[in-house]
């Protein structure tokens, strides 16, 4: 194994030090006292303690950002004030770059590739983009229905924030979740409490520090560590919570909407995926084949957006399995922090064990293994990206969302893009699709057929942070990125006035 970089002593510092909780502008400890142990799943060792946070932190944490929300110390500050906050944090994201992308590494596992070339500069340009927008929020003006009592009459809308919102992101994108999520809200007024991912919460308690070196007012952004079952429970279900924005499983997006029934909160959910990659027998090899591999092994398969169903035509389907053998046979696995990493640690050894069951689950049911499927020996909880052919729709790998670094790939033999798009279509999931053709009529047909939020013609994953991303079905409600994202945090009034 090759020698690991030196840590940055900003990273090393932060590690150090011990960790609290963001209420009201105030770094505080759990009210029980109790602490969450953080590990490095490369190495499996302990690598800070957070707070345990549990119904009363929350219930404070919502408070002040309920009180934060009715004293419009953000909610009417200038919007381009609002803005050039935004802007700030996004420049303080930069500027401490070097420590979030080593944290993210230590602490989610992720190579550093995805950690400081991606995760960093997305979140920094999330921010800038929804920076632009608080001065571009606007209402219409209604033409008068002359039903309507009164000679003259005026009829207008207003963009009014939702109010106070509670976020939980999940563990294996941490810093791009939480911007993912406070960008738009911020933007739109809202203010906020955000709840990380018990297994991955260090990046996002970096961030309440840049937040408060913004300058954005004490209580807009509240940050609680803690469990799902516990602060996340407790922050879905309380009374002064107006919305709930969730990333993660569908089954926990089934029990955040049983929580919220109770004072029927607003509700968005990004959950999961069960993405067709489909190849036609024209498509550039040269480009499918790699784009195959790279998303379904991109942080070792625990996203959402993970190309898990593969649909070959007949006629290349060994071309695409030889090559997609070839690549993923030769991936380096290893440390993130190691640069010449391709594919990092699963998240932990219970998520190791989950995917590892799937792997025997394929087998069982007559799936070929063409490559990958071990775990490897030693400390660390690392597995070889693992490619199934001859996959059929009843089998429990094909059905489930694997989130690992695990993809199935299923032969056909028509042109018919019905028929096509019917296999694809095959899931309870909608997310995200593609299709890889050099025919533009099939490409759009296909696009137009496949029942997903996001659809790639010779690409897959998201367009950029200017587009919309959400899903059908059982992934998701609502959408997130571009403008579409700001009116999960937005109510609409309508003002009519007897002139």
């Amino acid at each position: 194994m090759n020698a690991l970089p030196p840590l940055n002593p900003e990273t090393i510092k932060f590690l150090q030090a011990p960790r609290r909780m963001l209420i009201d502008g105030a770094w505080v400890n759990a009210a029980s006292g109790e602490t969450l142990d953080v590990f490095n799943p490369a190495t499996e060792e302990k690598i800070a303690t957070v707070p345990a946070g549990g119904a009363a932190d929350i219930d404070a944490a919502v408070k002040a950002a309920r009180r934060a929300f009715d004293d419009g110390k953000w909610t009417r500050m200038a919007a381009s004030e609002r803005g050039k906050l935004l802007w700030k944090l996004a420049d303080l994201i930069e500027a401490n770059g070097p420590r979030l992308t080593e944290v993210e590494v230590l602490d989610n596992g992720m190579a550093l590739n995805p950690a400081g070339k991606l995760a960093v500069p997305l979140a920094a340009a999330t921010l800038r983009y929804y920076a632009g927008w608080p001065t571009k929020i606007t209402g219409d003006v209604i033409a008068p229905d002359p039903r309507m009592p009164g000679a003259e009459t005026l009829t207008y809308t207003r963009k009014e924030p939702i109010g106070v919102v509670g976020q939980i992101t999940p563990w294996n994108y941490p810093l791009g979740m939480a911007t993912m999520k406070l960008a738009p809200a911020l933007a739109a007024g809202c203010t906020v409490v955000l709840k990380p991912a018990e297994q991955s919460p260090l990046t996002a308690l970096i961030l309440g520090e840049l937040v408060q070196q913004a300058g954005i007012p004490d209580g807009v952004v509240n940050i609680v560590t803690g469990t799902g079952e516990a602060a996340g429970a407790a922050l879905t279900a309380h009374p002064l919570v107006d919305k709930v924005a969730f990333t993660g499983s569908t089954e926990v997006g089934r029990l955040i909407l049983k929580a919220a029934a109770g004072n029927l909160k607003k509700v968005s959910l990004e959950l999961g995926g069960k993405s067709p990659f489909i190849i036609m027998p024209d498509a550039d090899l040269a480009k499918a084949i790699p784009s195959a591999v790279y998303s379904s092994f991109f942080l070792q398969g625990q996203n959402c957006m993970c190309s898990s169903r593969l649909f070959v035509h007949k006629t290349i389907f060994d071309s695409v399995m030889d090559g997609m053998a070839k690549i993923a046979s030769g991936m380096k696995i290893g440390p993130g922090l190691d640069p010449t990493t391709n594919l990092g640690p699963l998240i932990s050894s219970e998520q190791l064990e989950r995917v590892q069951g799937y792997v025997a689950s394929g087998r069982d049911e007559g799936a070929t293994l063409v490559t990958g499927g071990k775990r490897l020996p030693g400390k660390g909880y690392f597995m070889e990206p693992t490619v199934f052919a001859h996959a059929n729709p009843k089998m429990k790998i094909v059905r489930d969302e694997i989130f690992g670094p695990v993809t199935t790939a299923q032969m056909f033999d028509t042109d018919d893009v019905d028929a096509i798009a019917r296999l694809a279509n095959d899931t309870d999931y909608g997310l995200v699709g593609s299709v890889w053709t050099q025919n533009v009529s099939v490409a759009h047909k296909l696009a137009a057929r496949i029942r997903a939020g996001t659809v790639g013609i010779n690409h897959h994953g998201p367009a950029g942070n200017n587009a919309p991303f959400g899903g059908f079905k059982q992934s998701g409600w609502g959408r997130e990125f571009g403008k579409e994202a700001l009116d999960l945090y937005f109510e609409t009034k309508t003002v009519f006035a007897n002139l």
